[in-house]
C-alpha cells in the first residue's frame, strides 16, 4: 500500500512538562513473554531506568496483577509521543514480540553485529521484558537517535504523523532482514556451488525464488485482491497486492464497519475511466472491487483523520464520529467470511489539528485496559474508549481525541 503523505508541522509543541500539565492522562497496556537467553546479562547495567518503590499501578491492580508482566512508560524527548504511541503497541502485540526477542537473543550472540533500527527497538523490548520492576519509567533515548540518524523527517522538534512513522519503522525494519538474509546467503561459509545448485534445482522445479517472510510480515502482512470484470465478456482480472495496514476514509456519524465496507464497495468504470479488457480487445464498463485474500493475523486499520483541503491549502483534522467495535468481523470483505478481530490496542490523536496536538495508547493486556501517555501509565475503563470515537457534529470544540490507528489481532488459531 502506498504511505501516506506527511503532514507539514506548523509550531513546536510546548516543553514536555508544561505539555504533560496541559494533556489528558489516559490508560496502557502489557503482556507475559518467556525468559531469555543469557545472551541478555549485562543489559539491564548498561541501560537507565528512572522511578522506583511500588507505583500506584501495582497498587491498583493488586493481585491481578499479570505474572511476568512488565508495564513502562517511555520518556518524551520534546516531541516523541508519536514514536512512544506506537512502540506500547507494538510491544503489548505478542506474536511481534516475541519474535522480537527471539531475533535479540539471536543477534546478542553474535559478535560484531551493527547497530541499526532492528537492534535498537530489539534492545529497548529486552530492557522492559528484563526489568526487575513490573513498573517503570525508560529513556528509549538510543532507539529515537536511530530514528532521526536513520529518516531526516524526524529530527525536527515539529509535531510528527504517528502513521507516518508506523510505515516507516515496518518497511525499514523489512529492508534490515532482507539485507541480513542476503548477507548471509552470501557469506563464506556458503560456496559458489551451493548458491548455483539451489538455483538450479529452483529452476528445475519450475520455482522462483520466494520473497523473504520476516516477523514483520508473518504478523502483519495481508493480501488483497483488485478485482475487475467486464461488463461486456464477464471477464474477470485479478491482481494481488500486500499490505501491513489499511487506511480508510472516515465519514460522520459512521462505523468501522460501515467504513470498511464503503473501502470495499464496487466501483463502475465506466466514461473516461473504461476497462481495457484484453479478451474484447477494447475498452469496455466494468466492475472494480477489492476483496481481503488473505487476512493478516493483526490486523491494523488507519482511520484518516487528516485531510487536505485545497480551499485552505492546508491539512484539516476531521473529527468524525466512527464507532469502533471491540470485536471485528470482515464477513463478505474477506474470502474467509468467518475471519473475526478482537482490538486491543487504539493509538489516540489528542488535538484539534494535524499540525500539532499529542498522541497517547489505549492497550488491553490480560483482559485489563491501560492507558499509555509517555511516562505516565494507568488503570483504564473499557466504556473510556467511547471517548475516542470523535465528535457527532462537525464543529464542537470540546472533545478532540479521537483513535487513530487501531490493531486488531485474530481470533480462533493462524491466519
Amino acid at each position: 500500500m502506498a504511505r501516506t503523505a506527511r503532514l507539514l508541522a506548523a509550531e513546536d509543541p510546548p516543553p514536555p512538562a508544561a505539555a504533560a500539565a496541559e494533556r489528558p492522562r489516559p490508560a496502557a497496556a502489557g503482556s507475559g513473554l518467556r525468559s531469555l537467553s543469557s545472551a541478555a546479562s549485562g543489559l539491564w547495567d548498561r541501560l537507565s531506568v528512572l522511578g522506583a518503590g511500588v507505583s500506584k499501578l501495582e497498587k491498583a491492580l493488586g493481585d491481578h496483577f499479570p505474572e511476568g508482566e512488565r508495564y513502562f512508560g517511555l520518556e518524551n524527548f520534546g516531541n516523541t509521543c508519536y514514536c512512544n504511541s506506537v512502540l506500547q503497541a507494538l510491544y503489548h502485540c505478542i506474536p511481534f514480540r516475541e519474535q522480537l526477542l527471539e531475533y535479540y537473543a539471536t543477534y546478542k550472540n553474535t559478535e560484531d553485529s551493527e547497530d541499526n533500527l532492528l537492534t535498537c527497538l530489539a534492545d529497548l523490548f529486552a530492557q522492559i521484558t528484563l526489568a526487575k520492576k513490573r513498573t517503570g519509567v525508560l529513556a528509549p533515548k538510543r532507539f529515537v537517535q536511530r530514528v532521526r540518524k536513520q529518516n531526516e523527517l524526524f529530527r525536527s522538534y515539529m509535531h510528527q504523523d504517528a502513521h507516518e512513522f508506523w510505515n516507516f519503522l515496518v518497511n525499514d525494519i523489512i529492508d534490515i532482514l532482507e539485507e541480513d538474509c542476503r548477507t548471509a546467503n552470501s557469506s563464506p561459509e556458503t560456496t559458489p556451488e551451493e548458491v548455483s545448485n539451489r538455483a538450479a534445482n529452483a529452476l528445475a522445479n519450475g520455482a522462483r525464488e520466494r520473497p523473504l517472510v520476516t516477523l514483520v510480515h508473518r504478523t502483519f502482512q495481508g493480501i488483497l485482491t483488485n478485482e475487475t470484470k467486464c461488463l461486456m465478456c464477464d471477464t474477470i482480472t485479478a491482481k494481488d497486492e500486500t499490505f501491513f495496514d489499511l487506511s480508510i476514509d472516515v465519514e460522520q456519524n459512521s462505523s468501522l464497519t460501515s467504513c470498511l465496507k464503503s473501502f470495499f464497495s464496487t466501483e463502475i468504470l465506466n466514461g473516461e475511466d473504461k476497462f481495457f479488457c484484453d479478451k474484447c480487445s477494447s475498452l469496455q464498463e466494468a466492475h472494480k472491487r477489492m476483496k481481503i485474500k488473505k487476512a493478516p493475523h493483526v490486523l491494523v486499520i488507519h482511520l484518516k483523520r487528516f485531510k487536505y483541503v485545497e480551499q485552505l491549502s492546508r491539512h484539516k483534522k476531521l473529527s468524525y464520529r466512527v464507532v469502533y467495535p471491540l470485536e471485528l468481523k470482515l464477513g463478505s470483505m474477506s474470502e474467509d467470511a468467518d475471519c473475526e478481530y478482537s482490538l486491543f490496542a487504539v493509538v489516540v490523536h489528542v488535538g484539534s489539528s494535524p499540525n500539532h496536538g499529542h498522541y497517547v495508547s489505549q492497550i488491553k493486556s490480560h483482559g485489563n485496559w491501560l492507558s499509555f501517555d509517555d511516562d505516565t501509565v494507568q488503570i483504564s475503563e473499557e466504556s473510556t474508549l467511547q471517548t475516542f470515537y470523535g465528535s457527532s457534529r462537525e464543529h464542537c470544540g470540546g472533545n478532540t481525541d479521537h483513535g487513530y490507528i487501531l490493531f486488531y489481532e485474530r481470533l480462533g488459531g493462524k491466519s
